[in-house]
């Protein structure tokens, strides 16, 4: 890899303003447009002196000869690593909106997912990426036992990705057929329920294998075989492969009104990896470039990314967890002339946001 150039101060300076200004515009910069935003602070010369060091770096272009200049992707990239900061203020914004318009106590996982896409894309006018939580093992995240009638109970299950299962159970018959009155059927159904949980929760299902039953009394051991059974087929039931599925959200918008995407070519292959190339898509918003750099966001501009479609694309990502665990990415997908001040901001709120979630 080829060393950053070093840069003066008013280098810096006039990087930041073109940069800026070309985000803001989409037209190459001419050194008087930026005599206006340094004016009276600079000459005109030593703008012009400046912006033909940062061509010969590498860091400007002139995609004609007498057009003014454009950064390239080692312009970002200088851009984004040292004269940026990600706006605090937005943000805030993406939390609170976040929090008052997911609701986690009744939506679908996967419809809060596609909220949070939703809100991600709808904030930064960009195309937002969201990975479904990937899981080896399934977990219990709350269990609860609902009486139907004098002889059925519903077990309902919720997992570590908020997958619910449920299942009709058929009570054991009391000694001369009798069940119990509803009241004290209902109280035993909480007892169970909380003895589950707190035994469960955060752990595998088929480790009720190990649950010593005589912590509850002898009377609630003719549910034991029955929910131990019952609880392994729901496990099973739910040991299926890990998804690759990403949500997306905003691709019309980004579509119609960013001139990058004015061309049918590139528009076709865009959306043929969106729709139909997830899985190459999947494993580059998943995996972090520099880990040893300590930053929580990945950010890939233009001839970073390794697939052809988004080469002229900056793809920002990072990884939401479970604990400590990372179990899934939220990614932002957009023109290399983005607001990357404020693309940063919003797919680290974001995923922070599922961090803390899923981690309650």
């Amino acid at each position: 890899m080829s060393t950053k150039p070093k840069l003066s101060d008013r280098q810096q300076q006039v990087l930041w303003a073109t940069v800026r200004h070309y985000i803001a515009t989409a037209k190459p910069v001419g050194s008087e447009a930026l005599v206006e935003e340094f004016n009276p602070r600079v000459s005109p010369a030593t703008i012009r002196n400046a912006m033909g060091y940062l061509e010969k770096a590498g860091l400007l272009y002139q995609p004609h000869i007498s057009a003014g200049r454009v950064p390239s992707d080692s312009g970002y990239r200088i851009y984004v690593d040292q004269l940026i900061t990600p706006s605090e203020a937005l943000a805030r914004q993406a939390d609170q909106m976040l929090s008052d318009q997911l609701n986690w106590d009744s939506w679908s996982f996967e419809a809060l997912m596609r909220g949070a896409a939703q809100i991600l894309s709808t904030l930064s006018g960009y195309i937002a990426l969201i990975t479904l939580p990937q899981t080896s093992t399934v977990q219990l995240r709350h269990l609860q036992l609902v009486q139907i009638d004098s002889g059925r109970v519903m077990l309902i299950v919720v997992l570590d990705s908020y997958e619910t299962q449920s299942m009709l159970v058929n009570l054991p018959k009391l000694n001369g057929d009798a069940q119990p009155d509803a009241e004290l059927l209902d109280r035993e159904l909480q007892i169970l329920s909380n003895f589950l949980n707190s035994h469960l929760r955060g752990r595998s299902l088929s480790e009720i294998s190990t649950l010593d039953w005589s912590d509850l009394g002898r009377e609630f051991e003719r549910y034991a075989d029955l929910l131990r059974v019952s609880l392994q087929e729901l496990t099973s039931r739910s040991q299926v492969p890990i998804s690759t599925q990403i949500l997306i959200s905003g691709v019309a918008e980004v579509l119609r009104h960013q001139p990058e995407f004015s061309e049918l070519q590139q528009v076709q292959t865009l959306i043929q990896l969106l729709e139909e190339e997830q899985d190459q898509l999947w494993s580059l918003i998943c995996e972090s470039t520099e880990p040893e750099s300590g930053k929580r966001v990945t950010v890939r501009i233009g001839s970073e990314n390794p697939l052809e479609p988004i080469r002229t694309c900056t793809l920002v990502s990072a990884t939401y967890q479970r604990g400590t665990t990372p179990v899934g990415s939220v990614g932002m997908l957009g023109p290399t002339r983005m607001v990357y001040e404020n693309a940063i901001a919003l797919v680290e709120a974001t995923a922070d946001y599922l961090s803390e979630a899923l981690s309650q």
